[in-house]
């Protein structure tokens, strides 16, 4: 999982590793559910010390060590092979908080296997986090998710 935030004087990039995940769809109805779990703790940027920073004042993720998101439905039709786009709503769950979150996802079924990726916004300032800018340093509000996953398909689509 990479983000990306921008700065008045760069943008910075940095990682998060993916802790587990499982996803269940519907495809009749566009029912999901399960969940995708970051780990909190290993977000990475580069920087020792703004990686200090993001992880005690920020994320604080010796509290919060998870983000976890939890789908419940997809809109859109997504193709029991081949490429599809569809949108993936859910429940984010960031810093003990829940928000309500619809991401697009590109996704491509091969057989038995998935890939999906999608590219969203988080608007993290606006759902309570600490803004990390200073009086020489301003920073965006809102971080950009870019998340590449891949899986196997089990169920009638596998066939």
């Amino acid at each position: 999982m990479h983000w990306s935030l921008g700065s008045s004087l760069h943008t910075v990039h940095g990682t998060f590793a993916l802790k587990k995940g499982s996803m269940q769809l519907d495809l009749a109805t566009g029912k999901a559910s399960g969940e995708i779990v970051a780990d909190a703790t290993s977000g990475k940027s580069g920087n020792d010390g703004r990686d200090r920073k993001m992880h005690k004042d920020v994320l604080e993720s010796g509290r919060f060590s998870e983000v976890i998101f939890r789908p419940d439905r997809i809109t859109g039709k997504l193709d029991k092979q081949g490429e599809s786009t569809v949108q993936m709503h859910g429940i984010l769950v960031l810093h003990g908080s829940e928000h309500e979150l619809t991401v697009p996802v590109q996704a491509n079924i091969a057989g038995d296997h998935w890939t999906g990726s999608s590219k969203f916004s988080v608007p993290f300032v606006e759902w309570g986090l600490k803004n990390p800018s200073t009086w020489l340093l301003k920073v965006e509000h809102s971080v950009m998710i870019d998340l590449e996953l891949k899986g196997a398909v089990q169920g009638p689509a596998a066939q």
